[in-house]
C-alpha cells in the first residue's frame, strides 16, 4: 500500500461518517457515502523492493532474456501446478503462439465463448481458424451444454475463458472434448492463482494463457505466459517464442515457423517482485470479497456472479455482478453513475458487445457471424454486466462495508436516479 493510501485510513473518520446521510442519493445532491478525498487502493501495487530490484537488473548490464525470465518461469509454474512455463511478450500474443502449437489450419474451427475481451477469438482467427462464438451461462463463462451443438467435422478446438478469475466448468467442458476428441485450451488471462480442486488454472487443459498487462492482478506493464504439462506442447510454444529454435540445436537452427515474443530480464524482475506478493493479494481479495457476497447477495435484481465449490482458489480480477433493471429499479448506466456520485469507482469499461457483434467478426466478407445468436452473451454485454476492478479488493474491512453501504443506497432511491441517456 502507498503512504498515500495508508494516511487516508488516519483521516477516514474526519472524512466518512456512516450515520449521516441526508438528502437521499449524491446525484441529487444529497450527501456522499464516501468523501472522494478518500483514495481506494491504488495500481499498480509497488514498493520500495520493486524498486531497487529493477535497479539491481538494470546495472547488472543483463537485461536480455536470461536468468531473471528462468527464475519468473520456474516459480510462476509452482504457483499454477504446471510442469512448464514458457513467458512471451503478451497474453494476445501468447494465445495466438498457443494457437499456432495446436497446429490449426485454414478452416478449422475452434469453440470460443461469446462473451470474452476480443484476442480470445481474434488469436484464433489470425492463425486462419474460425472463431465459433459459444453462449455463456450464468458464470458468464463458456455454457458446457451449449458446446455439443456447436461441434461441427471441423472443429479441433476449444477454448474457455475463465472470467475475472472465476474458473470455467471445466469438468464438463473437458468431458465433451475428450468424448468428441478435441484439445482444450484456457485463456487463462483473468486466472492467476486460481485453481479448479486444487488444480491451477492454466494446466486444467492442453495448456493455459496467462496477461501481465498493466491493469492485471500481475503486472510487469505488458508480458504473458503460457502453462502446461504437456512436454511436446511447450516444447513447441518455445520455439515460436524464441524464433523458431529448438533445444539442443546450434544457435541459428530454426525448425518451427516463429517469431521474436521474447521478454526482457526487467520485464521478468519487476514480475518477481509482483509474484512474491500476489499470494497475499489473492488471500485478501477473497476475503473481502466474501465480505461483499454477505452484504450484497439478498439485494433484488442485484445478481452476483456464483462461485462454484470446485474452485479452491479464486483470483478475482473482477468482483463481477448483474443489474437486472426491472427488479433492481434502474438500469446498468443508471447505477454506475449513481455509485461514482457516493464515491465508489464502478467502471463503465465493460464488454459493449458480444464478440460477434464486433465489426472484426460482424462486418466480416463472409457474414458468416451476422445470424449468431447468444442470449446471455447479449444480456451481459448490452443490459447487465458490471464489476468492480480488482484492486478495490485490497481495501480494509471498513472499505467493503463502504461498497455494501453504497450498493444498498443506491438500490433504495433506484427509483428516483435520473436517467443516464
Amino acid at each position: 500500500m502507498t503512504l498515500r493510501y495508508q494516511a487516508s485510513r488516519i483521516i477516514k473518520g474526519a472524512l466518512y461518517r456512516p450515520k449521516t446521510r441526508g438528502g437521499g442519493l449524491a446525484i441529487n445532491g444529497g450527501t456522499p457515502v464516501r468523501d472522494k478525498r478518500v483514495p481506494w487502493p491504488p495500481w499498480p501495487s509497488f514498493d520500495l523492493k520493486d524498486r531497487l530490484e529493477l535497479i539491481r537488473t538494470f546495472e547488472s548490464g543483463k537485461w536480455w532474456y536470461g536468468e531473471k525470465v528462468k527464475e519468473f518461469e520456474s516459480r510462476f509454474a509452482a504457483l499454477q501446478d504446471a510442469k512448464y512455463c514458457i513467458t512471451c511478450s503478451t497474453g494476445t500474443i501468447g494465445l495466438e503462439i498457443a494457437m499456432q502449437a495446436h497446429g490449426i489450419k485454414p478452416g478449422d474451427e475452434v469453440l470460443v465463448p461469446a462473451f470474452s475481451f476480443v484476442a480470445t477469438a481474434t488469436a484464433v482467427a489470425r492463425m486462419g481458424g474460425k472463431p465459433v462464438f459459444v453462449d455463456v451461462d450464468s458464470s458468464w463463462c463458456l455454457d458446457p451444454d451449449a458446446i455439443e451443438a456447436a461441434i461441427t467435422s471441423r472443429t479441433t478446438g476449444v477454448l474457455p475463458v475463465h472470467f475475472g478469475g472465476r474458473v470455467a466448468d471445466m469438468d464438463k467442458i473437458r468431458a465433451v472434448a475428450d468424448r468428441r476428441g478435441l484439445r482444450v485450451y484456457e485463456d487463462a488471462a483473468h486466472a492467476w492463482g486460481s485453481a479448479w480442486k486444487g488444480k491451477g488454472a492454466g494446466v486444467l487443459g492442453r495448456g493455459g494463457v496467462f496477461s501481465f498487462q498493466m491493469f492485471k492482478n500481475l503486472t510487469a506493464g505488458e508480458g504473458g505466459a503460457i502453462t502446461s504439462d504437456d512436454e511436446e506442447f511447450a516444447d513447441k510454444c518455445r520455439s515460436i517464442v524464441n524464433c523458431g529454435r529448438v533445444k539442443s540445436k546450434a544457435w541459428y537452427y530454426h525448425a518451427e515457423l516463429g517469431t521474436n515474443a521474447r521478454i526482457t530480464e526487467l520485464q521478468a524482475s519487476l514480475l518477481l517482485t509482483q509474484l512474491d506478493k500476489l499470494p497475499a493479494q489473492t488471500a485478501r481479495r477473497e476475503r473481502n470479497a466474501a465480505i461483499l457476497d454477505r452484504g450484497l447477495s439478498d439485494i433484488e435484481g442485484f445478481v452476483l456472479q456464483p462461485g462454484d465449490g470446485r474452485i479452491s482458489r479464486r483470483s478475482y480480477h473482477f468482483y463481477a455482478f448483474r443489474i437486472d433493471a426491472e427488479r433492481f429499479g434502474c438500469d446498468r448506466m443508471q447505477f454506475v453513475k449513481a455509485c461514482q456520485a457516493e464515491g465508489l469507482p464502478v467502471t463503465e469499461m465493460y464488454y459493449p458487445e458480444p464478440l460477434y457483434r464486433q465489426p472484426v467478426f460482424y462486418e466480416h466478407p463472409s457474414g458468416d457471424y451476422r445470424n449468431v445468436k447468444c442470449p446471455v452473451a447479449e444480456d451481459l454485454a448490452w443490459k447487465s454486466a458490471i464489476w468492480l476492478n480488482h484492486w478495490l479488493l485490497l481495501g480494509s474491512e471498513s472499505d467493503m462495508h463502504q461498497i455494501v453501504e453504497i450498493i444498498r443506497k443506491v438500490k433504495t432511491y433506484a427509483t428516483e436516479i435520473p436517467s443516464a441517456k
